[in-house]
């Protein structure tokens, strides 16, 4: 059981969730009850995604980027949120990041759970590492949406997806005990793919951002703190992590044990219990430093 530790805060802003990828607000299922005991939480649908509208995006990486930004900003417009602190997870996490850049005056702390698009694409990849096949799917399923496959499966969709990403099932598996994961993916993912299809714009092949946020990134305002979170045995490594620590010491990053890309299924209660830590330094002004949880 979560032990809540805030009856000691004092009043904070906002804590707004950004989910990644072909999520939606339901993958925060073990995280809201336990966040929301300690202040306000708002977990937000990105445009194009989740029960989110599915406008036409922008074919420019910058121009529908700029998208998912005013959309977010309209959004804390009509809420009536005059600031917030912003954590997003994967392409929410390069977004908060953007957001964090355009808006500075809104996020109070900026808080980054395994995010896409940070590093740049290495000018010479070396292709020799990259599986044949997994070179000739690429090539093949370039001029495609990311996951057009799901689409095409028709009726088989569901199936598919309990199939690929069967360990959603064990993840969320202290709260149900069915397909209600997958499902739920698999009929986010089966609508008109419009942030999706801005998801692809934005990249180049094999998932690198067209727009890296580690060139930019400096940028963000010295009086907004920024803390990075990890999951041990995630394929994202933590190098953008440490390299912005180099440049900004009181850069915040935190490596939780057991845990991969989806850390705040994975290991819940230390995911948890990590943001709440982050929210009471955020209130006291604590500095940044580099943590592991076993």
């Amino acid at each position: 059981m979560q032990r809540k530790k805030c009856s000691r805060l004092p009043a904070r802003p906002p804590l707004v969730l950004l989910h990644g990828f072909g999520g939606g607000v339901a993958l925060w299922a073990q995280n809201l009850d336990f966040l929301s005991s300690c202040g306000p939480v708002y977990a937000v649908d990105l445009l194009g995604f989740g029960r989110s509208s599915r406008p036409q995006f922008s074919t420019d990486p910058e121009g529908a980027e700029d998208q998912f930004l005013a959309a977010l900003e309209e959004w804390r417009d009509k809420v009536g949120l005059e600031d917030m602190l912003l954590l997003g997870h994967n392409l929410g996490g390069y977004l908060s990041a953007a957001y964090t850049l355009k808006y500075p005056h809104r996020v109070k702390h900026l808080v980054l759970v395994e995010p896409w698009g940070f590093p740049a694409r290495p000018e010479n990849p070396n292709h020799n590492t990259i599986p044949v096949w997994i070179r000739a799917m690429g090539a093949f399923m370039s001029p495609f949406n990311p996951l057009a496959g799901l689409r095409l499966a028709g009726p088989l969709g569901p199936m598919l997806v309990q199939t690929i990403r069967s360990d959603f099932k064990q993840k969320y598996s202290s709260v149900f005990d069915d397909n209600t994961v997958s499902d739920y993916i698999y009929h986010l993912n089966a609508q008109t793919p419009s942030g999706e299809t801005a998801f692809k714009n934005m990249t180049i092949p094999y998932g690198w951002a067209k727009r890296p946020m580690l060139e930019r990134i400096g940028q963000i305002r010295a009086d907004v703190p920024i803390s990075f979170i990890y999951g041990s045995r995630s394929s994202i490594d933590s190098d953008s992590g440490y390299g912005i620590k180099k440049n900004r010491p009181d850069v915040e990053i935190t490596v939780i044990r057991g845990a991969g890309h989806y850390v705040f299924a994975d290991q819940p209660d230390d995911f948890n219990q990590t943001v709440l830590q982050i929210l009471a330094r955020t209130e006291i002004g604590g500095s940044g430093g580099e943590e592991r949880l076993e």
